[in-house]
């Protein structure tokens, strides 16, 4: 299905916009990926077309999980430098602004920035802060950081990464997230980190429910105290765990074309996200990688919409509830949801 193009200025375009789901590693302009090639000799494409082929999902493309994490193995070789990761971070924060998103959550692996090079997580974890905290001051608008964690990686590696960012929270670290092969690995080794991180201060987001079954929903709601599900499009396959979900009000970060160019739905007229809406869930839509998927959040909700069928009052709702249930501080989320409230006229 070929990617549909947005007018600059349509109706979704000039929507306030929040997203909670968005990886920066997933969000690498091309432009800038040829730029670090050139200056620290990583071997790809010198063409944008052919290097597009590599870390963006094409038409052509089969609609997979593998062609989809295939896209990150080349995506892993660029992070060469401290100044390489300053400058993707302020990328990311400012192609976010360009969409006119307000609120932005942007989360980001320190063990996957700190490979090509071997950076002592502590130093990646500070140039990601001081970044986007930079580049939010520049373009007024607020971002909050969620450190992530992969499935198959080690624990130990998991519980430094959370100890770090539990330090970082008076800089705007809000959260941990699990991330990663949620179908072939388990996250029982994980249980008491996420448990000590919130008690340490920090939210908790959770990648279940995409390549992995309403189980994994059920799993990280009751052993690993996710307040927020990362996607989540699965929970329909067991009454329980939608009851469950309903019951305490968890809210789903849905990333709908993700979820179709990963081989989660089979098309975009058959993503649940409606589905999950009529059972009464809390859905918000978000990005997911919007460079990867060659997407902004203003094409997200036009397919909500549009190809959806989501009535525009239902997204303005889910924006709204995006405000609502950000990992802000309370201050800070009581003005958030007031201008979003304004200017959605809600």
């Amino acid at each position: 299905m070929a990617r549909d193009e947005t007018a600059p200025f349509n109706k979704f375009f000039s929507l306030p916009k929040v997203e909670l789901h968005r990886h920066l590693e997933g969000s690498l302009r091309l432009t800038t990926m040829l730029d670090i090639a050139r200056q620290h000799g990583v071997t790809v494409p010198v063409s944008m077309f052919n290097l597009s082929g590599l870390v963006q999902v094409q038409d052509q493309d089969p609609m997979t999980f593998s062609n989809f994490l295939d896209k990150f193995k080349t995506l892993r070789l660029f992070y060469r430098s401290p100044d390489v990761i300053d400058r993707v971070t302020r990328e990311a924060v400012e192609d976010a602004a360009l969409d006119n998103i307000r609120y932005l959550e942007l989360r980001f692996t320190p063990v996957a920035l700190s490979r090509a090079e071997g950076f002592p997580l502590h130093d990646v974890m500070d140039w990601v802060i001081t970044s986007a905290q930079n580049a939010a001051k520049k373009y007024r608008m607020k971002v909050g950081l969620i450190a992530s964690v992969n499935r198959h990686e080690s624990p130990e590696l998991a519980e430094q990464v959370a100890w770090l960012a539990a330090e970082h929270i008076k800089d705007g670290l809000v959260g941990l997230d699990l991330a990663g092969n949620e179908a072939e690995f388990k996250s029982d080794a994980f249980h008491g980190i996420f448990k000590e991180a919130r008690q340490s201060g920090l939210h908790v987001t959770i990648h279940a429910g995409e390549w992995g079954g309403a189980g994994n929903v059920r799993d990280a709601l009751e052993n690993l105290n996710a307040e927020r599900i990362g996607h989540g499009v699965r929970v329909l396959e067991d009454e329980y765990v939608t009851a469950l979900a309903r019951e305490r009000g968890t809210v789903f970060e849905v990333c709908v074309t993700s979820n179709y160019q990963s081989g989660v739905v089979k098309s975009l007229p058959e993503h649940p996200l409606p589905r999950m809406m009529a059972a009464g869930l809390n859905v918000t839509v978000n990005t997911d990688d919007p460079s990867v998927s060659r997407i902004t959040l203003t094409h997200e909700y036009q397919h909500t919409c549009e190809e959806l069928k989501v009535p525009l009052e239902k997204l303005k709702q889910s924006i709204l509830l995006a405000a609502q249930t950000s990992f802000l501080d309370e201050i800070e989320k009581v003005t958030l949801v007031e201008s979003i409230t304004q200017e959605l006229k809600l």
